[in-house]
């Protein structure tokens, strides 16, 4: 009998590759558990998420509204103002029904990102995102940030929620960018793992933000919230 050491050599590369993607996965997946975990220690979706100081006078902008709980949760604590931006039509039909006759709840049928443009996104519920594939896929509108608060006469923000599934890279560099970061008071934002040199990109915002913003609160790769400095102008 002749020994393919060859494929006997192939087989366990093979093998050790599946050990340790499987491995690997583990490591994540209890690094996420562990973030998670911290998270839900201070009950953070009922709690630091909601708690702003807002009144009926507020506006507060909703990116990556997906069923609208959040805004939900928002108005009928303050009754403020909310813009909705939910680019996944589907999503964006659902929550015009669960607020049909809300005249200070505003859903758009698109996303706020650095420039205008159509893209392909993932469809995978609330894990939907641009950097993700998969088989289910389908065109959505993009718009410009800065170029939507200027057609609209924007002039300040009280919270911006962003949860946009790694789009959150390039739209805070954009409102960085361009100087309107200044008018947002909160800015509560999940940055997300799963995008080239997150963990790079996420510092080098965060170092960016601390010119104008404070810390609030932090859970990497769950939620923070930065606000504005008093004295910024």
């Amino acid at each position: 009998m002749t020994l393919d050491l060859r494929g006997l050599f192939s087989t366990t590369l093979s093998k050790l590759g599946s050990i340790f993607a499987y491995a690997s996965r583990r490591i994540y997946i209890s690094a996420q558990e562990k973030r998670v975990t911290e998270w839900f220690k201070v009950s953070g979706d009922r709690t630091l998420r909601l708690n702003y100081d807002l009144d009926e006078n507020s506006l507060v902008f909703d990116i990556g509204g997906y069923e609208g709980q959040w805004a939900s949760d928002i108005f009928s604590m303050y009754c403020c103002t909310i813009h909705i931006f939910e680019p996944v039509v589907e999503f964006a039909d659902k929550i015009e029904r669960r607020f049909p006759r809300n005249k200070r709840i505003f859903v758009h049928k698109f996303g706020l990102l650095n420039r205008s443009q159509k893209a392909s996104i993932l469809l995978a519920q609330d894990g939907s995102s641009f950097f993700k594939q998969g088989k289910t896929n389908a065109e959505v509108t993009l718009v410009s940030a800065v170029d939507f608060m200027r057609e609209n006469d924007i002039q300040n923000i009280d919270v911006m929620k962003i949860n946009i599934e790694g789009g959150e890279y390039d739209l805070l560099d954009h409102l960085i960018d361009t100087g309107f970061v200044k008018h947002i008071k909160n800015i509560q934002v999940q940055f997300h793992d799963f995008v080239p040199n997150a963990e790079q990109r996420m510092i080098r915002i965060q170092q960016r933000l601390r010119q104008t913003h404070s810390l609030t609160y932090q859970y990497p790769f769950v939620w923070e919230n930065w606000k504005l400095d008093g004295n910024v102008s």
